[in-house]
């Protein structure tokens, strides 16, 4: 019996990842993936973690996420699981990529911290990186033109104190997840590398947002 590498791994796993969201919404598409797999791979460069590990829960993050199947967070770790389990994986492997993908949203972060890896750390920096700067911007107006909302509205004020289940259901304008998220990831970032990449990107969305209400006004 011929025992893959982990570059066969890599890519069953990218082309089962490519293929399940091929119709996906324009911000959580294979090439959010893609580049989330880029980022993670970049950083991973840097910090001492298990490569494998990285890659596949890169891959893998959004197969299915919650927000596109009614709020079920344990509908990705079990898709993600299953696929795994299908090519061979060893089960150690497969539910630490479960435990990342089930731990590393922004919405976790809401509860106490119960699980930690050198991995998580890295794949949530390469995913919060491709949540802000110029792609954070397009992927956030993008989603809130999937979920028809308000661009702006000066009468619905960021709510800065949300709780889960409110940031899991909000209908506020765009430009709220401004404040009620993008804007706080980079305090966020666990790596050194991901915190000086997210400075820039960060920098950005200020010089934007300062554009946009130049124009509002």
């Amino acid at each position: 019996m011929i025992t893959p590498s982990n570059a066969d791994i890599i890519e069953q796993t990218a082309n089962f990842v490519r293929h399940t969201l091929r119709d996906a919404e324009g911000g959580h598409d294979w090439w959010h993936i893609h580049r989330v797999w880029t980022n993670a791979k970049l950083i991973a460069q840097i910090e001492s973690c298990d490569t494998l590990i990285i890659e596949l829960a890169a891959l893998l993050h959004d197969i299915a996420d919650s927000k596109f199947h009614n709020g079920d967070e344990e509908i990705g770790p079990a898709t993600a699981g299953e696929f795994l389990k299908s090519i061979a994986i060893d089960e150690e492997t497969i539910i630490h990529v479960q435990q990342i993908i089930r731990h590393m949203s922004f919405k976790a972060s809401f509860n106490k911290a119960v699980f930690h890896s050198k991995e998580l750390a890295i794949v949530q920096d390469a995913d919060r990186l491709d949540a802000i700067g110029a792609i954070g911007i397009a992927r956030a107006f993008t989603y809130g033109g999937f979920k028809a909302r308000e661009i702006y509205n000066p009468n619905i004020p960021p709510n800065l104190n949300m709780t889960k289940e409110e940031y899991k259901s909000t209908t506020a304008p765009t430009i709220n997840h401004f404040y009620e998220k993008l804007l706080l990831l980079k305090d966020k970032m666990n790596t050194e590398t991901g915190k000086k990449l997210a400075q820039q990107r960060h920098s950005f969305m200020e010089s934007y947002l300062a554009q946009f209400y130049s124009e509002v006004h």
